[in-house]
């Protein structure tokens, strides 16, 4: 029989654990959850950036947060289709292909970079030291690109270089996807191909940059490379930055819980704030589905013009 006292010593059990009885509720059904982010870098430049973030969720959600290193675009679409991935970081391109294919998501938020701006551009390098100085120049040579769903290093280049007159699959004798952004420049820089698509946020901040800065990028005898050592040869127009989204059917108090934690991160713990972008980013700021719809649409021409062709 439930009586008063009983009732009493279940509101007090709760007291004692400083938590509302809805927190206990998704807690018992989210006792973990996982975090998956795109290949942007290898595995474990991704996992050495992103680790302090699901450290520092953990802390403040209240729960595990297990980091998972994706191993293409598509993996983080299709895990949150299942259900098994409940926050994400996308770019923009992978967010807004699950959005079209059915995937119910909620963006939270987006990186906010040095320049004041929460986006970015899709540029094209070659070397410095290659006659390549114009798209033009390329013409049936060999082009890098990063994954079918990266925006700056496949759907954005397709789209813009189209808009310009240029048909990617037309233009380069070969387009072959790298795998990731990293893999993309290295891909340039051994001689594998004349040219690679890339994200570029400001002079100071790119994959490039990032890479020079971890000793990634060496000249054949073996010196530094350095950012003149690339030559930027397209640029497309502004994009916006990717998101953090969560699962739509998530608890309404867990996903405000998370969001709140991802807009209090740059002060909470600048540490693992600054670890996302080398220290480069100024704050995490909200967005909306409505952020996305231009990247939307530039799917929705880049899948129609595939299909023409």
């Amino acid at each position: 029989m439930i009586t008063r006292r009983t009732l009493a010593a279940a509101a007090a059990a709760l007291a004692l654990l400083g938590l509302p009885a809805a927190a206990q509720d998704w807690k018992a059904k989210y006792p973990e959850l996982t975090l998956a982010v795109i290949p942007m870098e290898n595995a474990s430049g991704t996992n050495d950036r992103y680790a302090p973030l699901a450290n520092y969720l953990s802390k403040a959600v209240g729960v595990p947060v297990k980091l998972r290193v994706a191993s293409d675009y598509a993996a983080v679409i299709e895990g949150q289709r299942a259900g098994n991935i409940h926050i994400a970081f996308y770019g923009p391109a992978s967010f807004a292909r699950a959005v079209m294919t059915g995937v119910k998501v909620d963006p939270m938020v987006n990186p906010q970079h040095e320049t004041g701006a929460s986006g970015y551009y899709s540029v094209i390098y070659t070397l410095a030291s290659s006659p390549y100085k114009t798209i033009e120049d390329l013409k049936g040579k060999n082009l890098a690109l990063v994954d079918p769903n990266s925006t700056s290093g496949n759907q954005a280049p397709r789209f813009f270089l189209k808009r310009a007159g240029f048909d990617v699959d037309k233009h380069f004798a070969k387009a072959v996807f790298a795998g990731s952004h990293e893999n993309a420049v290295l891909a340039l820089t051994q001689g594998t191909v004349d040219a690679a698509a890339n994200l570029w946020n400001s002079e100071t901040d790119s994959i490039v940059t990032r890479m020079i800065t971890k000793g990634m990028l060496k000249k054949p005898d073996g010196t530094p490379m350095q950012k003149s050592d690339f030559r930027v040869v397209f640029k497309s127009d502004f994009l916006p930055e990717g998101p953090y989204a969560v699962l739509a059917s998530l608890p309404d108090d867990l996903k405000a819980k998370i969001r709140q934690a991802f807009l209090d991160m740059p002060t909470a713990d600048k540490a693992a704030f600054d670890k996302l972008s080398d220290g480069k980013d100024l704050s995490l700021t909200p967005v909306t589905l409505k952020d996305y719809q231009p990247i939307i649409d530039m799917l929705k021409f880049n899948d129609e013009q595939c299909k023409k062709s």
